[in-house]
Formats: C-alpha cells, sequence, structure tokens
C-alpha cells in the first residue's frame, strides 16, 4: 500500500470529498459565504481562493493518497486569508501563527496514521518557512458534519489552549519548542507528533 502527501493546487483541486469542494466555510465571512451559497457558485469561490493564496503566500493545504485514491485532506493559511477566523469568539489567531483551517480523513481509511501524516506536513512545511506555531479553533462539540477539528484532537497532537471558551476555544503548537533547528527538525516533529488519536476524531467536514 503506497502513500503520498501532496499539496493542494487547482490541477487536484476535485480530489477533495464533493462537499467540501464546495463548501466556503473559511474562505469566506458569513455574509458572503450566504450570498454565495444562495445565488453564486461556492466552487469557483473556492477555487479562486485556492488561487489567489497559492499566489500571494504559496502552499495552503495538503492531500493524503492511499494507492492513488484520495484518503483526506488538510488546509491552513495565515488569518489573513481567511476571513471567518475573525468570527469567532476566541479570536483573534495570533500574528506570528497560521490557521489550521480544517482536516478529514475519509472514513474506510480511518485508523491508519493518516491523520498524523497530514499533521506533520504541515508542521514540517511550515518549519520550512519559518513559522513559529500554528493554531486553530476547536470545536467541543465536535458534530458530524462540521468545518472544524474537534478540540479533543488538537489536544492530542501536541496543541495547548491559549484562550479557553466553552464551544470554540483556540488552541496553539509552538514549533520552536519541539525543534532544535539542527539537521534532526523532522525526527522532533515526529517525536512531538507520534502520539495521535485515532484519524475517526477527525469528523467529516
Amino acid at each position: 500500500m503506497s502513500r503520498r502527501l501532496v499539496n493542494i493546487t487547482l490541477d487536484n483541486l476535485d480530489d477533495l470529498p464533493r462537499r467540501c469542494r464546495r463548501c466556503v466555510f473559511w474562505e469566506l465571512d458569513p455574509v458572503s459565504r450566504d450570498r454565495a451559497m444562495d445565488t453564486g457558485d461556492p466552487g469557483l469561490e473556492k477555487e479562486a481562493w485556492i488561487s489567489s493564496t497559492l499566489l500571494e503566500w504559496g502552499s495552503c493545504g495538503k492531500i493524503v493518497y492511499v494507492d492513488d485514491v484520495p484518503a483526506g485532506f488538510v488546509m491552513y493559511a495565515p488569518p489573513l486569508y481567511v476571513p471567518r477566523s475573525v468570527a469567532f469568539p476566541t479570536s483573534p489567531v495570533s500574528a506570528d501563527a497560521v490557521l489550521l483551517m480544517t482536516a478529514h480523513i475519509l472514513p474506510e481509511f480511518a485508523g491508519g496514521g493518516l491523520g498524523r501524516m497530514l499533521v506533520q506536513g504541515v508542521a514540517k512545511d511550515l518549519t520550512r518557512r519559518a513559522v513559529k506555531a500554528i493554531e486553530a479553533f476547536g470545536d467541543l462539540k465536535g458534530e458530524d458534519g462540521a468545518c472544524m477539528v474537534p478540540a479533543d484532537y488538537l489536544l492530542s497532537v501536541g496543541f495547548k489552549t491559549v484562550r479557553p471558551h466553552h464551544r470554540y476555544p483556540r488552541l496553539r503548537l509552538e514549533l520552536k519548542s519541539a525543534l532544535s533547528w539542527r539537521e534532526d527538525v523532522e525526527v522532533a516533529l515526529e517525536r512531538l507528533l507520534g502520539s495521535m488519536t485515532p484519524e475517526g476524531a477527525l469528523r467529516p467536514v
């Protein structure tokens, strides 16, 4: 069984689950999202967001394939590129952090370590880009069909709560705390992120 992790681009965007391909929960502010859902094409809005973010900032997501079948994905970007981020009661995201927006493993691939592979891929990418930390808005209810990552999952992979909330706490993973900034960067990251809950903790988006 072969596994590979690739950056999300316009060429492979259609490999996202259909619902996620058309979801613009994070990419638009609430008013613009409602307008796109009612009268526009959210799929085109998603494509436009990916295109502009890639051009202006760089890689903003990863897809994991198992035997060439898309099995899961993760998306992330600086808060400046994520209009929805300011709508949370625990915002704003810290200026030195990148926001982990959403992550999803298809149910038939759950429990195989793909969630860990995705998180490690994000951490390695951001470390190379001199990002200091990853932050995320956790969901304490973790409802099915949500576009957010459950808070307990984030805590299990090393995130710490920086602003508590009864529903949407903001959590942070300090990359520098796990790195020696020597040649063993990847080893240190895998040590930090090595203990993960089963991928079933990642809710569908």
